[in-house]
């Protein structure tokens, strides 16, 4: 197996292991945004401290950060954390599988999004794919146990979290790009360290702003659940430095291909571990929804 292949994997499963952690949390435990929170608390040293043995082993100075850096990278930090509150909020709602499965068409929503305010294009296949998602997102609407209609599906509160967490996770991604083409640096994994270690430090600093006023006692809360929430912050660093290697090395098309094996994981993850039901509606539509973003990155 070629690296790449090994790194995308194992990113996936890492990622799927992070909000299973964050969905006990939130669950259990703390609040929406103090399951959040429990991502960047513990993601920030642990991002710190990998950065600067990267820096002494390769005898490298820390590069200068002009203002195009940061505004992209505190642009991206933010739709982060506004798109994993809504992940975390969705998990409430429907099941873990179909809570991943929204997130993924951040994929197909970054190229919608493109067309109409960036007059991009987008070729025949990439719209037929765009139209299998559509159905894909039509059998996933409808909240099983319920009679509501079409449209009441799609206006749900979970759809909208849904769809929602996957163009924020979209934004960012595309501002964290952005970022690390900013510093001068020919070192991809010196650029995706420091932009990390910035990004991270910056969400833990505003989060802990946030809870201290709006929720107090939820930081508090998610040092007493360190526990789990160390985990949290190690599996996210895991996972992002494992999308990092993959994108240095393959094209992000090919990568985002592999990654959608984060929909089995998540599958797997919500009978056996959270011992959830998932309908058959729900499997077809998750089938749907992995066909379109494996046929849309494909195509790209």
């Amino acid at each position: 197996m070629e690296l790449w292949i090994f790194a995308s994997v194992a990113a996936a499963l890492f990622q799927t292991v992070r909000f299973m952690l964050q969905k006990v949390l939130s669950t259990d435990v703390l609040s929406t945004a103090g399951s959040t929170f429990a991502r960047f608390a513990y993601a920030a040293p642990a991002a710190m401290l990998l950065t600067v043995c990267y820096l002494w082993l390769r005898t490298a100075d820390l590069p200068q950060l002009q203002g195009a850096f940061w505004f992209y990278a505190w642009q991206g930090g933010l739709a982060q954390i506004l798109a994993t509150v809504c992940v975390v909020a969705l998990f409430r709602q429907r099941n873990f599988a179909v809570g991943i499965t929204f997130k993924k068409t951040e994929v197909i929503q970054t190229a919608i999004v493109g067309v109409a305010l960036f007059g991009a294009e987008v070729s025949l296949a990439g719209w037929g794919a765009i139209l299998i998602g559509l159905v894909g997102l039509l059998l996933l609407s409808r909240t099983p146990g319920t009679h509501a209609g079409l449209w009441a599906g799609l206006t749900s509160r979970a759809t909208g979290l849904g769809l929602l967490s996957g163009l924020l996770f979209a934004i960012s991604a595309t501002s964290y790009r952005a970022a690390s083409l900013e510093i001068a640096s020919e070192d991809a994994l010196l650029r995706a360290g420091v932009t990390l270690t910035c990004v991270t430090s910056s969400q833990l600093l505003a989060m802990a702003l946030w809870l201290r006023w709006r929720e107090p006692g939820q930081i508090t809360a998610v040092w007493r659940s360190r526990r789990i929430g160390i985990w949290v912050g190690l599996t996210s660093m895991a996972g992002s430095f494992g999308w990092f290697l993959a994108f240095t090395l393959q094209t992000a098309a090919y990568v985002k291909a592999v990654g959608q094996i984060e929909l089995i994981f998540s599958l797997m993850a919500s009978v056996l571990f959270f011992k959830e039901r998932v309908t058959i509606r729900e499997l077809v539509g998750i089938g749907f929804l992995a066909l379109s973003i494996l046929t849309f990155v494909l195509v790209l």
